[in-house]
């Protein structure tokens, strides 16, 4: 299959280029137009935004973006400025005033925006697809709670991913540009704020990487019909995980990326048949649960300890997430507007996967529903097939998370605090190869220890709020609550000039820029505005109690997982 959406530039053109951006990106960022001693301001950001969308539309001429312009037109007019300006707005007013070196920086950034609407939907559905802990969300929660949840969750998520996606809009620029979720945060929330994220992403990326060897190396024991310690197993999965992120670039990823939701749906298919003529897989079950055959039993509303129910929601939460790099995949698209178009057909698709699949198989297997749904039948051969090719697909994500997680480290770590060599060079090779290494086995040791796959997802899922933001819903909701908070401070400020230094009438250490940040100003307030704001500061309030409560629940897990006779992944037998 071609994917017409993520075509690069020729890959001896993308080295030099990446080269030149990843060399020198922090410099520029942090040396506003028409300035060279002061760090750009929220003003710079959101100014040169606008000049920015005004440029696209320049060039995009008569097309049209429908819901997606109605949607960046919120908070327009708030901030004092030249309206003349933002209407004439044409692309090289990006690089007035600045020097050749800097305008060479910022065409080659420019280069870099390959992707089509049609690339996004792929890597999107890609990170996020995760359908086979469906039917065990149903199993722990019942068909009402689970049918219900999914549809909440997979708002929420749409609605925060959509948040993610108009804050990149409203702070991305070709002289300022948005290359990663870091640089939102930042921009919002400032550089502490900034630091925190990337660590708290970067610890997410790992415990990825660790639950998808966890689930290749229960595929493979299985395969090997026990013939295989499973800690083996996992080993080997580290190792291709090695191999397959000495890939550098997203773009040369991306097409591989892709074949695993065609993989995805067919295990899918398959397993829709094969569960339909096979009963359960008692074994498995009773290793799992400690629960002997019987009858099939199957509940609107699940009665299992309150500790169980909340892991089966945080599985559902973990299975929204994977927005973490939804602002990479914009910055790589031609037209960023165009973004929301192939969000939300991939939201549809997946919420339509989930449910369906999920109903189907706990129809079918009730109490005995396994973690990893398509292993749950009992004929060998069947559980062959779907090991096999959901081999293939989990090792190919496994591989995106670990390239992203190990970007967010080399580029903020290596190179940032250390002073490492650039990516691209010679020497930034031997660096980038020996954090893959270093980078896979910590996740061996992450994965290797607790004793079920659920019990993990778990976990990622009920603290993602803190760990993941772009999936889930604390850090969009909070980061647009902040954003716009400082844009109402901006209302009675002087007219800001592009290129000078911004003139506030107040500073933040003044009670009345508190004030008319916090409720607005008299203005420019706009009721409905307002009332979006303190609904994102609640949702974003509501969301960090909830992560508590998932932490807590998937805790009690991970401790009855371990006082069982379930083995943990470090020994020859397989913990399911």
């Amino acid at each position: 299959m071609t994917d017409t959406g993520t075509l690069a530039p020729e890959p001896a053109i993308l080295e030099e280029q990446t080269g030149k951006i990843e060399s020198a990106f922090a410099t520029v960022r942090t040396k506003p137009p028409g300035s060279s001693n002061r760090r750009p301001v929220f003003e710079d950001y959101v100014v040169y935004a606008e000049l920015q969308r005004a440029s696209d539309d320049l060039t995009d001429g008569k097309r049209r973006h429908g819901a997606a312009k109605w949607l960046y037109q919120l908070g327009r007019g708030i901030m004092p400025v030249d309206g003349d300006i933002i209407s004439a707005s044409r692309s090289d007013d990006q690089t007035a005033g600045l020097n050749a070196l800097e305008i060479e920086k910022s065409n080659a950034w420019r280069a870099l925006r390959q992707a089509s609407w049609a690339g996004a939907f792929y890597l999107c559905t890609t990170d996020i697809l995760g359908p086979f802990n469906a039917p065990y969300a149903f199993r722990q929660n019942g068909y009402v709670p689970g049918t219900l949840l999914y549809v909440f969750m997979g708002g929420a998520a749409f609605y925060c991913g959509g948040l993610l996606w108009w804050l990149y809009v409203k702070l991305d620029s070709d002289r300022f540009p948005v290359k990663s979720y870091s640089d939102i945060t930042e921009r919002t929330a400032g550089k502490p704020m900034r630091f925190l994220v990337t660590w708290l992403v970067f610890i997410h990326m790992i415990v990825n990487v660790a639950t998808t060897s966890l689930s290749a190396a229960q595929s493979l024991y299985q395969l090997a019909r026990g013939h295989i310690c499973f800690v083996v197993a996992i080993v080997v999965w580290i190792l291709v995980g090695c191999i397959l992120n000495q890939i550098r670039t997203l773009k040369r990823y991306s097409w591989l990326a892709s074949s695993a939701i065609w993989l995805n749906i067919l295990v899918i298919l398959l397993s829709v048949g094969f569960i339909a003529h096979s009963p359960p897989n008692y074994a498995s079950a009773k290793a799992a649960y400690g629960i002997s055959a019987g009858p099939i039993v199957k509940q609107a509303f699940a009665t299992y300890p309150f500790y169980e129910r909340i892991n089966g929601v945080m599985n559902i939460v973990y299975a929204y997430g994977g927005a973490t790099i939804f602002p990479q995949i914009i910055a790589e698209m031609r037209r960023p507007m165009d973004f929301l178009k192939a969000f939300s057909i991939a939201q549809a698709l997946i919420f339509v996967i989930y449910v369906f699949y999920g109903l189907y198989v706990y129809s079918f297997q009730g109490q005995f529903t396994l973690a990893v749904a398509f292993q749950g039948v009992s004929r060998y051969s069947w559980q062959t097939v779907g090991n096999v090719l959901n081999l293939i697909a989990t090792v190919i994500a496994g591989g995106l998370y670990g390239n992203i997680g190990l970007k967010i480290f080399y580029v903020n770590v290596v190179e940032g605090i250390f002073n490492g060599p650039t990516l691209v060079s010679s020497r930034g090779r031997l660096c980038w190869s020996a954090t893959v290494v270093a980078f896979w086995w910590i996740g061996f040791v992450i994965g290797a220890a607790v004793p079920q796959v659920q019990t993990l997802s778990g976990m990622v899922g009920a603290v993602s709020p803190k760990i993941n933001p772009g999936d889930q819903h604390a850090f969009p909701t909070g980061f647009t609550f902040l954003f716009l908070v400082q844009l109402d401070a901006a209302a009675d400020d002087e007219q800001y000039q592009p290129g000078a230094p911004p003139q506030r009438t107040d500073t933040w250490r003044e009670s009345s820029r508190w004030k008319r940040g916090l409720l607005g100003s008299p203005k420019a307030r706009q009721p409905l505005l307002q009332c979006w704001k303190w609904i994102n500061f609640t949702i974003c309030v509501a969301a960090l109690a909830t992560a508590g409560l998932g932490i807590y629940g998937s805790g009690l897990s991970i401790a009855a997982a371990f006082d069982s006779s379930a083995a943990t992944s470090f020994g020859c037998a397989a913990p399911v």
